[in-house]
């Protein structure tokens, strides 16, 4: 879950768009995909369950094993060298390690907890930071909005 919290808030602060789409919650771990979360926690969907295998987790952690390759055709190549950024950071991490890592002073996640509290969901836009590889937030703002008015339109929100 962390490491897709990664890989979408630092494509949305390059491009104004996640590669998931899902919607962050700070929770006390960390930031949650909570539909994610919740599909993985209950019953799956089929399609989840023909690409990974229904592993039992405990209270705080549930191992996910995937049952098919990984297939490069939905991802962009800039999502594609992203996703081999992240996996490189965080290949020998530990849990621990990347709950801490989510919960950087300033970062998103705490923002969040300082701003709105636990469970509150996590606005995207706090990605955008101001730096070199950040697009400015008017910028960010606007490819945001579109993207709503166009999914509104075509009834996917």
């Amino acid at each position: 879950m962390k490491l897709l919290y990664f890989l979408d808030f630092e494509h949305f602060k390059k491009t104004g768009r996640t590669v998931t789409g899902q919607d962050y919650f700070a929770w006390e771990m960390g930031p949650v995909p909570k539909s994610l979360f919740e599909e993985l926690s209950g019953s799956m969907k089929p399609d989840m369950k023909r690409a990974i295998y229904d592993l039992p987790g405990n209270d705080k952690f549930q191992q996910i094993r995937p049952k098919k390759k990984f297939d490069s055709q939905y991802f962009s190549k800039n999502e594609i060298a992203s996703l081999e950024k992240w996996s490189y950071i965080f290949k020998d991490t530990k849990a621990d390690e990347m709950i801490e890592a989510t919960h950087l002073k300033n970062q998103p996640w705490d923002r969040t907890i300082k701003t709105k509290g636990e469970f509150a969901q996590i606005d995207c836009m706090l990605a955008i930071d101001g730096t070199a590889d950040s697009l400015p937030y008017e910028e960010a703002e606007e490819r945001l909005r579109s993207r709503i008015e166009m999914y509104k339109a075509f009834g996917t929100v």
